[in-house]
């Protein structure tokens, strides 16, 4: 005869596996967090791939570089060579040096974990450059996103950063050489630049301290940061929900898309390995950084061909195209402005994009929350100012390639450089006008087809004679992202005097911004969309073909 007491044995006991959640769940409630936040719905658009393809590369550097870490010795000692690379034998060089010629050739998968580390690096910036600029030109940056732009602008200068250290620890030439320019452009410093620069090197350059102290910095210190940087972007993504573009049933309340689990983890988890895969061919069959063939750093010489990596081609570009202008102050102090002034307008251009949310905000006086996104054309002036900021990036990278530009196409040095001091004017100005030019051409014709629809190539004669082409009506949805855009109206002044006859006072800065802001939204800016009366008319037969 059973008894209740009897009943748990029948049942047995639940799987381990449940009982490991079960435990887990009482007391960190990850069931309920994950509840609520595993079918959080993400957008199905190509140029959300950007951002995933900046944090897989950012993954991909963190596991070579582990790798990397446990052979690389980060030493400025003087040994010689008696390796694998036999033209090497003999040769005097630094441990640093000689570590990563071990790597390349005697540690096991040594090359192609280097290879791989350095590509993933330059696809990381590259990847955050062009994910940048799809925000900057959709106006996703808006509130409330504007802290995370300043995240990702400082994940782009920190990968830079962590890009110029890393190529500078195998102490090769062509890296000796970038540290010899970062040398003299810290000594152009006022006052303080020798001190900076006794510090960074340990005494006089080379010293013998700086591949140690940009270790600590390129493995720690840089790499700590852009991780905290990530997860802050990541947590912030995820709490504003993603932006979208305009389309039906797409509001400011909503996210039309895919749930997190399972469709989304399922297609970033294979997004991953295809791009660690594309990253990994590459670096098994193009060759970068072949530090071999460079040899060891020798103060006394310069690699043939030095060049920055392409991150870094904007700040040489900006000394290169500078006149080498000195003023020599009383008592004999020399100010380089031929360095100092380009030192002075990079973080200015840099600061400059860090804040233009702030400024577009304050000149176009909007403080709502914006979740769908611009059409680039619809925001012709800001549009205007992202073409402008890349074709003066452009114009100091051909600066900062001079000699090679002069080398491969037999033009004179002399030329491009001065070309280059020209185009750093005018360049953005003209960008900037045929931009914004193009923007309104667009938007011009997005009207025409709201109102006269799609041409069909279809040719027909009228009873009179004349021959017109016929106009396909544009879908409902077509017409709907046409005409989704908002029409903003510039800030204005207001009348001299207030209800009670008084003058009001208005200072400059108000004038500023309202002028500012006609430059944004006013006359000659936007195109009018179709008024309902408009297309009712042109729709109703009337003329229509």
């Amino acid at each position: 005869m059973s008894t209740a007491s009897d009943a748990p044995k029948r049942r047995g006991k639940a799987p381990a596996g449940e009982r490991v959640a079960d435990w887990a769940d009482g007391r960190l409630g990850i069931y309920t967090l994950a509840k609520a936040n595993m079918r959080k719905i993400f957008p199905d658009h190509w140029s959300f791939m950007l951002g995933e393809v900046c944090l897989y590369s950012f993954i991909i550097v963190i596991l070579t570089g582990v790798y990397l870490t446990l052979f690389f010795h980060p030493s400025m000692a003087e040994v010689t060579y008696h390796g694998a690379y036999v033209p090497m034998h003999g040769v005097h060089m630094s441990e640093a040096y000689a570590s990563t010629l071990d790597i390349s050739f005697d540690v096991r998968g040594g090359l192609l974990m280097r290879q791989i580390h350095h590509w993933a690096a330059l696809v990381f910036l590259v990847g955050m450059f062009v994910h940048m600029m799809r925000v900057f030109f959709t106006g996703a940056f808006r509130k409330p996103r504007e802290i995370n732009w300043l995240f990702g602008f400082l994940l782009l200068v920190l990968g830079m950063f962590t890009g110029f250290t890393g190529y500078s620890l195998p102490d090769d030439l062509l890296s000796g050489t970038g540290l010899r320019f970062m040398e003299g452009a810290v000594l152009s410093i006022p006052v303080v630049g020798s001190y900076i620069a006794m510090f960074l090197f340990g005494g006089e350059f080379p010293g013998t301290e700086i591949i140690p102290r940009f270790f600590v910095i390129h493995v720690l210190l840089l790499p700590g940061i852009m991780l905290g940087l990530v997860v802050a972007h990541l947590i912030l993504v995820f709490y504003h929900k993603h932006t979208q573009f305009a389309g039906p049933g797409r509001t400011e309340k909503n996210v039309v898309g895919m749930p997190l689990l399972p469709v989304y983890m399922a297609k970033a988890g294979g997004f991953f390995f295809l791009v660690f895969g594309i990253i990994a061919v590459i670096a098994a069959t193009v060759t970068i950084n072949p530090i071999w063939v460079l040899g060891p750093y020798r103060p006394d010489q310069v690699s043939t061909n030095a060049q920055p990596d392409w991150y870094m081609g904007f700040s040489e570009g900006l000394v290169r195209a500078m006149p080498g202008w000195e003023i020599v102050l009383p008592g004999g102090y020399t100010l380089a402005l031929g360095v100092l002034i380009p030192l002075m307008i990079f973080p200015l251009i840099l600061a400059a994009i860090a804040l233009y949310p702030f400024i577009e905000a304050w000149v176009t006086g909007d403080k709502r929350e914006h979740h769908i996104l611009d059409r680039p054309r619809n925001a012709p002036t800001r549009t205007a100012f992202g073409a402008a900021w890349i074709a003066l990036y452009f114009i100091c990278l051909v600066g900062g390639g001079n000699d090679l530009w002069a080398t491969h196409f037999h033009l004179s040095i002399n030329a491009i450089t001065w070309s280059v001091r020209i185009l750093f004017f005018l360049g953005p100005v003209i960008t900037f006008i045929v931009t914004k030019r193009i923007c309104m051409g667009l938007q011009r014709r997005d009207r025409e087809k709201v109102l006269h629809g799609r041409e069909s190539g279809i040719i027909k004669r009228l009873p009179h004679g004349e021959f017109v082409e016929v106009h396909e009506p544009l879908s409902q949805e077509r017409l709907h992202t046409l005409t989704a855009h908002e029409q903003h109206k510039p800030l204005e002044i207001g009348p001299e005097k207030d209800e009670n006859g008084v003058v009001r006072k208005v200072g400059p800065l108000q004038k500023l911004r309202v002028k500012l802001s006609h430059g944004y939204y006013g006359e000659g800016n936007q195109v009018p969309k179709p008024t309902v009366e408009e297309y009712k008319e042109l729709t109703s037969g009337h003329g229509h073909h």
